[in-house]
């Protein structure tokens, strides 16, 4: 039922009087992860960069193909000079020529892996990526292209794009077992369980970045970011122990003239502290036996 959820105060911890925040476009929604009933929202339907969030659509293709027999996730992929890139991930550093499929989606999970991106968007394509995604139903959503150091003009002109509206649902529908089914679901949720990122959104859950796989803090989070210079995003689902759960998408986009992101991360934050506190008033709300 959403009359248990009291989130009153997202509104105000988005749009709080910030002089800094004057630039940035928002799209934002929240949702009860049981139901996918939306309970509140910013702009939900405007697109925006999502920068590594799409590789959400990756591992569910991934998960997808070796539900159906196609994919071999112990298949050993190997890494070639064109698939290198800069920033984010391990695989770059380390001396491993090639990775099982199930290891390079793990290291995507944990670390947003560019590398391992790249290597498996090359082995599963692209436009099967793109076509499982608009099969589930997400027409704005989506990984455009491989990670690049230099995008020109003959490239897609992001790496991902998205809207609140659609990756809400995302979130919710994967801890709900509904994306391919229950199986890739939570496979899919397994893999974004190792998320290291928790600097969003998710900061005021407090749990153990490294070591969440389990309840921590008394939450199961499972939740993937995206980062570039000029945006950050965080979508996500939270159960809280013996309780429900909330899911949520926070987008924002700014221009690269000033720095945006203090301000954007204190939002988003705000968004974050909210939603725990909506979760714990969930429980101590819930009537008793007797």
């Amino acid at each position: 039922m959403t009359e248990r959820w009291n989130v009153q105060g997202l509104d105000e911890a988005i749009s709080a009087d910030l002089a800094d925040l004057g630039s940035v476009e928002w799209s934002a929604a929240v949702a009860d992860a049981s139901t996918g009933a939306l309970l509140w929202s910013h702009h939900p339907d405007r697109v925006l960069k999502t920068a590594s969030v799409g590789k959400v659509f990756l591992l569910i293709e991934a998960a997808r193909q070796a539900e159906t027999g196609e994919l071999d996730l112990d298949e050993l992929v190997e890494r070639r000079p064109e698939d290198l890139v800069a920033d984010s991930g391990l695989w770059h550093v380390l001396d491993a020529g090639a990775l099982s499929i199930r290891d390079a989606c793990a290291l995507i999970g944990a670390v947003s892996d560019n590398l391992a991106t790249n290597v498996l968007v090359r082995r599963l394509g692209i436009d099967r990526i793109g076509e499982t995604g608009r099969a589930l139903g997400f027409a704005s959503s989506a990984l455009l292209d491989r990670v690049r150091d230099d995008r020109g003009p003959q490239h897609p002109p992001t790496l991902s794009r998205g809207n609140a509206a659609e990756l809400v649902r995302l979130m919710a529908d994967l801890s709900q077992g509904r994306i391919v089914s229950r199986q890739v679901s939570a496979r899919v949720l397994g893999w974004l369980a190792l998320n290291t990122d928790q600097s969003m959104v998710a900061a005021p859950f407090g749990v153990d970045p490294l070591a969440h796989t389990e309840p921590d803090n008394g939450f199961l989070l499972r939740n993937k970011t995206g980062t570039i210079s000029t945006a950050r995003i965080d979508i996500g689902v939270c159960d809280i122990v013996d309780g429900a759960g909330l899911a949520w998408a926070v987008l924002a986009n700014w221009h690269d003239a000033i720095d945006r992101r203090d301000a954007v991360l204190e939002r988003m934050t705000a968004i974050g502290a909210e939603l725990r506190g909506a979760l714990e008033r969930s429980v101590t709300a819930r009537p008793t036996d007797g």
